[in-house]
């Protein structure tokens, strides 16, 4: 019989050198380079420091291919939203418990095909079944006492009110409104399929969005079908920014071929009767139409505009465009004197209101510009002008009417460089594709080539 000592140190030689090691190191959680533990001995500069970076959970998995062990993923968790260290704390506490169980459990990043939100599905799943086992008389005596993990995860309900919360902050009240409807819209038709928006975000994959994309091009349009998808996409691109999925699988949707519309020119003659219309029953009306065609803004650039954008004396219009600074435009003549004296009017006020010049108007832009919209659709409907006409044709004819008459003196590139200018177009490839838009440039007529 072989002595103990060379038994044990069989066993000892078996220890080190098989796979008794973990595969995976104990998570641990980054909490902004500083030690939890000596928290209320920092100073209010070190914490606000602390607590202006990311805290996360971390943990390595031993990588098949090399044996060594390998950094995964961090996980937040949506921890970083709150301002304060006890939330965030807490948050990550219970996401380290939970995913030091599953590891446990013997999820394998390596191997399993599942993500990790599925692996945790799938053992909750097999808990309650095991629960389900018939007890006999025996086990009845015993006080059975399961110990639920601790597990986080993102219900489809709670992500997409966090993604409202985050572009609240970063999108204007206009664009936040379209955003939210859009996926409201989204959430609505989930609710008619039967989809549990308690349950985990992650049960949301590419085949349900394209099923309800199809849904909206059959109801609605290619471009409103394209529109919608782009706000999902957005959406998910804000979750996986914030580690809640891993990937934004709604980019790889493909993009619709869409016939974009667009409003045609006015004749000079439609113009002109226009005009002649508007300055004798509608002054507001007639006024904000000027600033489209005079000075070529779109209309829901004039709805922004306050009494203080405009400068009587420097002749200059300040104008607020989406998702860009404020643009500085001159004022022409031909503008400036049917602007009436705004002097006296508080400069915070809105320029244009239902019923005057320079007064207060509490509405989203969207409201106001379709007000305007409605309005103008009275001067068609008393002219005879369908639906290929609109507020935004009289930006098209007085660019094409700028256009030709530069045209006669400056060659075709003098008058794309000043155009750009006027118009405000950030390039001169995006003014050459709005004027083959708009037919601005015309060719001669070419009748004596034919002869």
């Amino acid at each position: 019989m072989p002595s103990i000592f060379l038994l044990l140190q069989r066993v000892h030689k078996r220890v080190h050198d098989s796979a008794m090691e973990l595969n995976y190191s104990e998570p641990k959680i980054f909490t902004g380079g500083v030690d939890i533990n000596t928290w209320t001995k920092l100073s209010t500069k070190e914490k606000k420091e602390a607590m202006s970076k990311h805290w996360y959970v971390y943990y390595s998995y031993r990588n098949p291919k090399t044996g060594r062990l390998k950094r995964q993923i961090n996980i937040k968790g949506g921890a970083n939203f709150y301002k304060d260290k006890k939330s965030r704390y807490h948050i990550l506490s219970k996401l380290r418990e939970s995913l030091e169980y599953v590891l446990t459990q013997g999820f394998n990043p390596y191997e399993d095909n599942s993500s990790l939100a599925e692996f945790i599905e799938q053992k909750l799943l097999m808990d309650e079944t095991e629960t389900k086992k018939v007890i006999t008389p025996i086990e009845k005596t015993i006080p059975i006492v399961k110990v639920e993990p601790i597990l986080t995860v993102y219900p489809i309900r709670k992500a997409f009110n966090l993604v409202y919360q985050i572009k609240s902050k970063t999108q204007s009240v206009n664009s936040h409104g379209n955003f939210k409807s859009r996926i409201n819209r989204f959430l609505e038709w989930m609710k008619k399929e039967n989809i549990d928006l308690k349950k985990d975000i992650s049960i949301i994959n590419k085949k349900l969005v394209i099923e309800y994309l199809n849904t909206v091009l059959a109801s609605s349009s290619s471009r409103n079908r394209n529109n919608t998808r782009t706000d999902i996409s957005s959406l998910f691109q804000t979750l996986e920014d914030n580690e809640i999925i891993q990937d934004n699988f709604v980019k790889k949707i493909n993009i619709l071929k869409s016939t974009p519309e667009r409003n045609k020119t006015y004749t000079t003659t439609e113009q002109e009767k226009i005009f002649e219309y508007l300055k004798e029953h509608d002054k507001v009306l007639y006024l904000f139409v000027l600033f489209v065609s005079y000075n070529y803004l779109r209309p829901v650039e004039v709805c922004r505009l306050k009494v203080g954008d405009i400068d009587i004396i420097d002749k200059k219009l300040y104008v607020r465009a989406k998702n860009q600074a404020v643009k500085i435009k001159i004022i022409p003549d031909i503008l400036l004197k049917e602007i009436p004296d705004l002097s006296e009017i508080d400069k915070d006020f809105i320029l244009f209101t239902p019923d005057t010049i320079g007064g207060l108007w509490d509405t989203i832009e969207n409201n106001k510009r379709n007000y305007f919209t409605k309005q103008f659709k009275k001067i068609k409907d008393h002219f005879g002008l369908g639906k290929d006409y609109g507020l935004y044709s009289f930006r098209h004819t007085f660019i094409t009417k700028l256009y030709k008459e530069m045209a006669k003196t400056a060659t075709p590139l003098e008058v794309k460089s000043k155009l750009q200018l006027i118009t405000g177009h950030s390039t001169m490839q995006a003014l050459e594709l709005y004027l083959r838009d708009i037919d601005a440039v015309l060719p001669e007529d070419y009748s004596k080539l034919l002869k």
